[in-house]
C-alpha cells in the first residue's frame, strides 16, 4: 500500500515530486509509525465492518483501528467480539475474488484486556494475517506489561509479527504529582518492546475528562492548558530526536457533521480563482477550521499523524503531511552536508540552515517525505485535498 494510492498514476505524477514510497504490516516500526497518518476508528459492532473498510481503503485510508473498548457498551462487548471475528474472515476469504483486489489498511483491534488478545487471534484463525497489531487502552507502567506479554503469547500462536499501539489516557500520567515518574516508568517498559511499538497515542479526550473539560470546535487541544502541559511532557519523555524515542500520534478531533462531504461540489467548482478561500470558507462552515489548525500544531509540536473518529478528517491529515518542496530542498542540503556542520543559505533564500542543529528535523522531514512523497513545486495543500477527496 501506499499514500494516494487510490489515484490514478498520472495525477500521482503530476502532484508529487517524489511519490509516497510502499510499506506494509512488515515495514519498520519506525516507518509504520509515520506511515499510520490518519488512523480511523471504528467501533467492532458496525452490521457491514468488512465492506466499511475496504470502502475506506479504497478512497485513501491506510490505517484503521477497530474498537472494542470505549466507542461501545459493556453489554455490547461479546457481540461485537463475535462479530469482529466473523467479519475479518469474510474479507480473508472475499480477498481472493478477482472483483475485489483492494488491500486492506493496516489494522489494529483496540481491545480491553489482555486475555481478548490470545483469545481473538486464536477465533480469527486465518484471518489473522488481516492483523497489524493491538492498541492497548489506558496504558501505564503497571496496566501495560500484562497486554504485551498477551501479544508475545498470540504472536506464538499464529507465527507472525503483531505490533501494539499504547494510548496514554490515565489520570496518573496528567496529574503533576505522578506524570514525571509516570512518564519514565512508561518510557522504560516501553523500550523493552521498542520492536512492536509503532506508535504512541494520546487519550486527550481522557484527560479533558479528569477536569470536566470538553473543547469546542473554534479551540484546539493546544488552548487547554493542562492538556497542551501533558502533550510536552509526552514528546519531552517519549518524543526525543536521540534514537530513545517514539513516533507520538496526534489526538482525535471530536467534531464533524453528517453534511460534510457536500463541500466537495463547491472545491471542485473552484480549480482556479479564489480556490483556496473558497475552500477554507467551506471547511469553516464545516467546523474543520479547528482541525486544520490542530494538525499545523499536532507536527510544530512533535506529533505524527492523528487519531481520526470520522472519515472526512482523513484527508486533511495527509494533505497536510505532504512534504512540501521547500521542506525537502532543506532537508537534503542539510543531510547532504557533512558532520564539520555549518550554516547554509536555503535554495529558497528565504531562511538559514543550520546543519547540526537542524539535522534531526531534516532526518525526520526525509521519513515523511518518503511515506507521504514530496509535493511538486506550485503543488500546494488545497491540491492535496482536492485529489484526496474528489
Amino acid at each position: 500500500m501506499r499514500h494516494y494510492g487510490h489515484l490514478p498514476p498520472a495525477r500521482r505524477r503530476a502532484l508529487f515530486h517524489q511519490e509516497p514510497a510502499e510499506f506494509g504490516p512488515s515495514s519498520p516500526v519506525g516507518t509504520l509509525g509515520v506511515a499510520l497518518g490518519a488512523t480511523l476508528y471504528s467501533p467492532a459492532t458496525r452490521p457491514r465492518l468488512d465492506a466499511d473498510i475496504r470502502r475506506q481503503a479504497a478512497v485513501g485510508v491506510v490505517s484503521m483501528v477497530l474498537c472494542l473498548e470505549d466507542s461501545i457498551s459493556d453489554a455490547e462487548v461479546p457481540g461485537a467480539e463475535e462479530n469482529l471475528v466473523r467479519q475479518l474472515q469474510r474479507m480473508l476469504r472475499d480477498a481472493a475474488l478477482p472483483e475485489e483486489p483492494a488491500a486492506a489498511p493496516l489494522l489494529f483491534i483496540r481491545v480491553r484486556a489482555p486475555e481478548q488478545i490470545t483469545g481473538l487471534v486464536t477465533r480469527l484463525g486465518p484471518a489473522v494475517r488481516l492483523l497489524t497489531g493491538f492498541v492497548v487502552p489506558k496504558f501505564t507502567a503497571v496496566t501495560g506489561p500484562p497486554f504485551l506479554e498477551a501479544l508475545l503469547g498470540a504472536e506464538a500462536v499464529c507465527g507472525q509479527r503483531l505490533l501494539a499501539m499504547p494510548v496514554l489516557e490515565s489520570p496518573e500520567l496528567l496529574h503533576m504529582e505522578t506524570r514525571a515518574e509516570g512518564l519514565r516508568a512508561v518510557a522504560r517498559v516501553l523500550d523493552k518492546h521498542r520492536d512492536r511499538i509503532p506508535a504512541v497515542r494520546l487519550g486527550v479526550t481522557d484527560f479533558c475528562s479528569a477536569y470536566g473539560l470538553r473543547r469546542t470546535p473554534d479551540m484546539t487541544a493546544y488552548d487547554v492548558h493542562v492538556v497542551a502541559s501533558v502533550i510536552a511532557d509526552v514528546v519531552n519523555v517519549l518524543g526525543r530526536a536521540d534514537g530513545s524515542g517514539f513516533t507520538i500520534s496526534g489526538p482525535v478531533w471530536e467534531y464533524f457533521r453528517p453534511q460534510e462531504r457536500m463541500f466537495k461540489p463547491q472545491l471542485r467548482n473552484s480549480p482556479f480563482t479564489g480556490r483556496a478561500e473558497a475552500l477554507r470558507t467551506r471547511l469553516i462552515e464545516h467546523d474543520m477550521d479547528g482541525l486544520l489548525q490542530e494538525i499545523e500544531l499536532d507536527r510544530a509540536n512533535g506529533l505524527q499523524g492523528k487519531t481520526c473518529i470520522h472519515p472526512s478528517h482523513v484527508a486533511p491529515v495527509h494533505a497536510l503531511s505532504v512534504v512540501t518542496h521547500e521542506e525537502f530542498s532543506d532537508a537534503v542540503d542539510i543531510v547532504g552536508t557533512g558532520p564539520d556542520g555549518g550554516v547554509l543559505r536555503s535554495a529558497y533564500t528565504n531562511k538559514m540552515n543550520e546543519v547540526k542543529p537542524h539535522r534531526a528535523w531534516a532526518e525526520r522531514t526525509l521519513l515523511r517525505a518518503e511515506v507521504f512523497g514530496v509535493a511538486r513545486e506550485g503543488v500546494d495543500f488545497v491540491d492535496l485535498l482536492a485529489a484526496g477527496i474528489a
